[in-house]
């Protein structure tokens, strides 16, 4: 996986060109130090993940609970109309008592 980041950085290097008017302030000139300091191995470069969680903070179990197709259909439900809710709910043979189970078990968010 780091020598495709490796060569996709070094392809938008190529396509970045470095503007010599702009000393010190030069995007194209960035890119190319921020390459060279996160790749001092070029494709050779171990490039581990810091945390086993994504910019939201949960965990692949979280995601993996938030995406399953029982969840996804409790938030189909929570964005139903009342007027269909109601509809369903007193419609012949409709199930009744889904509890969403989701909302237990992901954690409280921390203050």
């Amino acid at each position: 996986m780091a020598v495709s980041r490796y060569r996709r950085f070094l392809k938008l290097c190529e396509e970045w060109p470095v503007d010599e008017t702009k000393r010190g302030r030069d995007l194209g000139a960035y890119l190319r130090q921020r390459v060279a300091q996160a790749f001092r191995e070029g494709e050779n470069t171990q490039y581990p993940r810091p945390r086993d969680t994504s910019f939201s903070g949960l965990s692949l179990e979280e995601y993996k609970l938030i995406l399953s197709t029982d969840t996804l259909d409790e938030f189909k439900e929570m964005n139903k109309s009342t007027w269909k809710k109601l509809q369903e709910k007193f419609a012949p043979g409709s199930p009744e008592g889904k509890h969403p189970t989701w909302a237990r078990a992901l954690p409280r968010p921390r203050t």
